[in-house]
């Protein structure tokens, strides 16, 4: 006998973030045990610490959870794709690994779609008042207004790691390394309505960031041409089948 599939699957990449595999794991069993079915896939996106191995000795005591490793570090947009591809519920919420985000907020993400689970969606957190370095909230502030002047993808805060969104959807979008900061500009070239919402954030309490401000700041110009370059060329046909087959 086949087990029932999930309802959601909660997607978490991880690099060198051992010290918040527990706390992360627990929080978020906390926040959807009881109230859907669920499964939480955490990548480790080729860890050099004790992250794989704080994951597997979870394994036995949450059933939920289904660790993934990749044999090297590929980045967090290649830790996503992975975790959506094995998952098993239609609909993902995705997560960062350095426990900033909230998850006690999902099930008031979920509360957006679960009236009519079948429309396609993207639920992207906003994180209205940031708990990081004033550097990390100005670069960020800079590069989301940049982005909605050139993308006008109508979202305050594409970098939070908090989304909810249907699995096949996503595999049908164009997918590159940081797709994950371009997300809402790719549901809406796909005609997928995108809802903002406000979350909650917190500081980080455990380990340390791994992304800085020029490490984001190059390859996101990049970036940004080639979504611009995406957005010129929408392929998004209608047809009909006929009535006589």
């Amino acid at each position: 006998m086949s087990e029932p599939v999930p309802t959601l699957a909660v997607v978490i990449p991880m690099m060198n973030e051992e010290a918040n595999v527990q706390p992360l794991v627990d929080e978020v069993c906390t926040a959807l045990r009881g109230r859907l079915d669920f499964e939480l896939i955490v990548v480790d996106d080729g860890s050099t610490d004790g992250t794989w191995a704080a994951l597997e000795a979870l394994r036995a005591s949450v059933p939920e959870l289904r660790p993934l490793r990749h044999r090297r570090n590929f980045g967090q947009s290649a830790g996503i794709l992975s975790g959506v591809r094995a998952a098993r519920a239609p609909w993902i919420a995705t997560l960062d690994g350095d426990g900033q985000n909230d998850p006690a907020d999902i099930p008031r993400l979920w509360a957006l779609v679960a009236g009519d689970p079948a429309t396609p969606r993207l639920i992207a957190g906003n994180r209205v008042r940031r708990r990081d370095t004033w550097l990390r909230r100005l670069s960020s502030r800079t590069a989301n207004r940049v982005r909605q002047a050139l993308l006008h993808d109508d979202c305050p805060d594409t970098g939070c790691g908090l989304k909810l969104f249907p699995r096949k959807a996503f595999l049908e979008l164009p997918h590159f390394d940081h797709l994950h900061r371009f997300l809402p500009a790719l549901a809406k070239r796909a005609g997928i309505e995108v809802v903002n919402v406000p979350v909650n954030h917190r500081p980080r309490s455990r380990g340390r960031s791994k992304y800085g401000v020029h490490n984001r700041l190059w390859v996101g110009l990049v970036d940004l041409a080639g979504v611009m370059w995406l957005q010129r060329r929408p392929c998004r046909p209608e047809w009909v089948e006929s009535a006589d087959g």
